[in-house]
């Protein structure tokens, strides 16, 4: 029957269908591993033309979007890489798992129902913690999996029957059995320190969570009065509304200015408090005053100063950054209207010595763009140091490697400066700590359990109260390569997936998360935390625990200009809106042409224009081949049967094959060289894809699918397929475009899914030997079928073709017009290589008749000299000869000024040392074609004569 393709190219009308239908058949859900199942396979290893005993295995962890988010355009680049990379091992035959997911956000999720609740006049504290949950899962059911439905519709080929979220039961009482094990451990300790504190969000951050800007400001300077003198130290400050707790003056031991003030207090101005001058590093004598105050509740530095010599820790705020009692007559005020006030006073009461203007550094909630306030608060850490140590370990050795390789070096200097973790946070919604408070006033014991205790273990008492923190998001995230495969317990998912084989990852991650992961996986990955047997090596146990092999992490989309996607610029584009105009394969080929290692994408919609015609290219090209299969068919001369497999059997042939196709009866030149270069371009994409370079990836095939299939190939093989050409003919061109169509689509279809599967049912009229095109193999190079000759012959032809095409133009000879060609050349070889293939010259280059002369012609009007050949277009219309004599210049110019730069490169010994041989090569060749091209322009040039 005839294939049914319609004939307009429409990314709406398959796209959909096709996301529907791979999620109905849960084509990408893996079943539970076979006992058989190879060893995680490393992210760099392509496909074996050979399959070994054991499948190897592939695994890949989705970054869980919040379950707030929406998709942006580094989602969409991030989950194309990541689908490019999954479905091309999955068809080089290896068990592949890509595990979906969301994260909980806790704060982004908890500011969302609390704004909700906002609009109904409410606050969460109006609700109680318990109903304020409630509510929050009731907005998860509502809203949260919008993101994921979003990856549905763009194909996203995760195994959807595993996805998780964050709060699940499972991950729930892993995330309390890690905090369990750390704490018995002794590396989770609660206690007092100076913490990021957002008045907005009330609860802590992290330094990752904090956004650093520099802004106008002011630098106060302010006389503290020495006690028992007319004397006044003065320190400087840009938040003067703290001083009110402060409890120290510090100068430097070594600075001579104030050596007679050594024991000595001030009086606090306002407070009317006397507090001690210290000694300390913390004064600089080469700064300002020599002096500074000390607020040990509310500056980090101060905090360790304090510790140091013991002095009072008064906090002068509460959780909403108003004065508090500890700040006398400014308790209630906020901290900008306490500020003016006490400037106010200062200078009335003769303590404010000078304003000056200064840049402030100022940090910013990075969530809400509240200005952080640094507060003493009691949380909970991890001592972070014995994990660390590990995770720079592993990536030391080898054991995880980064790409692009700069990252490692980033990843370790974090690492040997990093701080202990604060794992706690302020908020309602999140993973509560598993801690106990003892309510007898006598204990204040604290529990901290698996599960709720009936009584304190300390001194009996029944009235116990859990914890009113929740963790970081981050802490429970961190544990998702090994917990969303089921550990504490030792599952066959956690055996054969983990480690995981990749993390493509954004940069802005690397620290909040992937960091994290590292230090959790190879914490709780080794023994005695590890389930199973741990009957290897310590060396190989490390190697093993990592949490994934490799580390790509991909740059970010910017606008055409280069700028930094914001909604303050306006120049945010919305994938979404993208892929309605253009389709979703089209947007994804132009991300994955763009994703070079290490290189921002500047994103410009025209380019995504460009690959939507490409799109339509392949899809005209389909119905080319289905026109003439099914005219070929209907007359008896060809059956899809013979073509690899039976539609109604689904009987396998190597012409669905690893390596190269099979079952292609390569007959003429054009298809000796087709086979060559499909071939040569499978192996080029299998390499580029093992490097992540999925620039080379997609533009390889797209110079291939556009440019040697459609653009030669069909035109070389239309008259084998015409009605009145030999039936032999018509059967072989048949089955060879069927089957390099075939191919090539599998070549195509991990960029672009979604038309590649269209047309792929459409070869088999909707009866595929398989259930998705995802499921068939990737192609592999096979040197058996590389043909080099016929690449260097079909080269020479082509290069004529081209030649004579470009000087149809420049003598602006009519599209339809055929002109006369004559060709020369000295080589017996290539005149004969253009006699047996003049048919072909002469109908894609549009020539009248080809006639060969034994002079050279490169010197006449309307010719072009090569290495190989001269041709000339006989075209009687008047040559502007002014023009002409300008081409020419020009050209003599390029060509002087390209032999110069090859010889001064190919004389540089340097140069010459660090190239690849292959480019020297390539260089020494072209330097001798310039030198035959060179005088033979300059020889037409002196035909024409002088201006």
């Amino acid at each position: 029957m005839p294939h049914d393709l319609p004939k307009a190219y429409e990314p709406g009308a398959i796209e959909a269908r096709w996301a529907e239908y791979w999620v109905k058949e849960k084509l990408f859900s893996v079943p539970t591993p076979p006992a058989e199942a190879g060893p995680p396979k490393n992210a760099g290893e392509g496909a074996r033309a050979t399959q070994p005993a054991t499948q190897p295995v592939f695994s890949l962890l989705l970054p869980p979007p919040n379950v707030t988010g929406r998709l942006h355009m580094g989602h969409m680049l991030n989950q194309t890489q990541m689908d490019v990379i999954i479905r091309w091992h999955r068809m080089c035959g290896d068990l592949t798992l890509w595990l979906p997911g969301t994260d909980h956000a806790g704060i982004a999720t908890q500011m969302m129902v609390e704004r909700q609740l906002a609009g109904e006049g409410k606050k969460r504290r109006d609700l109680g913690r318990d109903q304020f949950i409630e509510r929050v899962w009731e907005w998860k059911k509502v809203y949260g999996g919008a993101i994921l439905d979003q990856m549905r519709r763009l194909g996203a080929s995760v195994d959807w029957q595993r996805e998780y979220f964050t709060m699940d039961d499972n991950l729930s009482h892993a995330v309390r059995e890690v905090f369990v094990r750390l704490y018995e451990e002794g590396l989770i300790y609660r206690g007092k320190y100076i913490v990021n504190w957002c008045p907005r969000c009330e609860t802590a951050i992290s330094d990752l969570e904090v956004k650093h800007e520099d802004v106008p400001g002011k630098l106060y300077e302010i006389r503290y009065p020495v006690v028992g003198s007319n004397e006044f130290i003065t320190v400087a400050t840009t938040r003067p509304e703290t001083m009110l707790g402060d409890t120290a003056v510090a100068v430097n031991e070594k600075d001579e200015r104030y050596t007679h003030l050594h024991g000595k207090k001030v009086r606090l101005p306002l407070m009317d408090r006397e507090i001690p001058i210290i000694l300390d590093e913390l004064a600089n004598p080469e700064f300002g005053t020599g002096a500074v105050k000390v607020t040990p509740a509310h500056d980090p530095n101060d905090f360790q100063a304090g510790l140091r010599h013991d002095l009072p820790q008064i906090d002068v705020m509460d959780l909403h950054a108003r004065m508090n009692e500890n700040a006398g007559p400014y308790a209630g005020l906020d901290r900008y209207k306490a500020r003016e006030k006490i400037v106010q006073d200062l200078e009335a009461q003769g303590f404010l010595v000078a304003i000056k203007d200064y840049t402030l550094p100022i940090a910013k909630c990075d969530r809400c763009g509240t200005v952080v306030e640094p507060r003493l608060s009691t949380q909970w850490f991890i001592k972070i140091e014995p994990l660390a140590k590990r995770a720079i370990e592993v990536v030391e050795k080898g054991y995880i490697r980064f790409t692009p390789e700069n990252y490692k070096q980033i990843y370790l200097n974090w690492m040997y400066n990093i701080h202990d973790w604060c794992i706690s946070r302020q908020l309602w919604w999140g993973h509560r700590i598993p801690a106990w408070h003892c309510n007898n006033q006598g204990c204040k014991e604290i529990i901290v359990a698996r599960e709720a205790p009936q009584k304190c273990s300390k001194c009996g008492h029944a009235e116990l109260s859990q914890d009113t923190d929740v963790l970081d998001t981050w802490f429970s995230s961190g544990l998702l390569p090994f917990t969303a495969l089921g550990w504490p317990d030792a599952t066959k998912d956690l055996q054969t997936f983990y480690p995981t084989s990749l993390l493509i990852t954004g940069f802005d991650i690397l620290f909040f998360w992937v960091a994290r992961m590292i230090m959790l996986g190879c914490w709780f990955m080794m023994p005695p935390h590890k389930p199973g047997k741990a009957d290897a090596s310590e060396e190989e146990l490390l190697r093993e625990s990592v949490p994934f092999r490799d580390v790509y992490i991909h740059a970010l989309v910017r606008d055409a200009d280069r700028q930094k996607m914001s909604k303050t610029k306006g120049n945010v584009l919305d994938p979404i809106e993208v892929i309605g105009k253009y389709g979703t394969d089209a947007t994804r080929f132009t991300l994955a042409a763009m994703s070079s290692p290490g290189t921002d994408i500047a994103f410009n919609p025209s380019r995504t224009e460009g690959y939507r015609a490409f799109a339509n290219k392949i899809w005209n090209a389909a119905r080319f081949m289905f026109m003439n299969v099914d005219r070929a068919e209907e007359a008896g001369i060809w059956k899809l049967g013979e073509f690899g497999w039976t539609a109604e059997g689904g009987r396998p042939h190597a012409g669905i094959s690893h390596t190269g196709i099979a079952g292609f009866q390569a007959v003429t030149l054009e298809d000796k060289w087709i086979l060559s270069r499909f071939n040569n371009v499978a192996k080029t994409v299998n390499e580029a894809l093992v490097g992540y370079r999925f620039d080379e990836a997609a533009n390889r095939i797209y110079d291939f699918f556009w440019g040697e299939f459609c653009d030669w190939y069909i035109e070389l093989v239309k008259p084998r397929l015409l009605e009145n050409a030999d039936k032999e003919t018509v059967r072989v061109a048949c089955g060879n475009l069927v089957a390099l169509f075939e191919a090539a689509l599998r070549l195509l279809h991990p960029v672009m899914p979604f038309i590649t599967e269209e047309i792929w049912h459409a070869i088999y009229d909707g009866k595929p030997p398989l259930k998705s095109l995802a499921l068939a193999a990737y192609p592999q190079g096979d040197a058996g079928q590389m043909d080099l000759t016929a690449e260097t012959n079909m080269a020479i032809l082509q290069d004529l073709i081209v030649s004579v095409r470009n000087l149809r133009a420049e003598l602006k000879v009519e599209t339809k017009a055929k002109v006369p060609v004559e060709v020369f050349t000295q080589d017996a070889a290539i005149r004969k290589l253009i006699e047996e293939n003049q048919g072909a010259v002469e109908r894609l280059a549009n020539v009248e008749k080809l006639t060969f002369v034994e002079s050279p012609l490169s010197n006449l009007p309307g010719a072009r000299g090569t290495a190989r050949f001269d041709v000339h277009v006989v075209y009687e219309k008047k040559i502007d000869v002014a023009a002409e004599r300008e081409r020419l210049k020009k050209e003599i110019e390029k060509f002087e000024k390209e032999i110069a730069n090859l010889e001064r490169q190919l004389s540089n010994e340097q140069f010459l040392a660090k190239a690849p041989a292959k480019v020297i090569e390539g260089m020494r060749n072209r330097l001798q074609e310039l030198k035959v091209l060179l005088p033979k322009s300059q020889s037409k040039l002196d035909e024409l004569g002088a201006a």
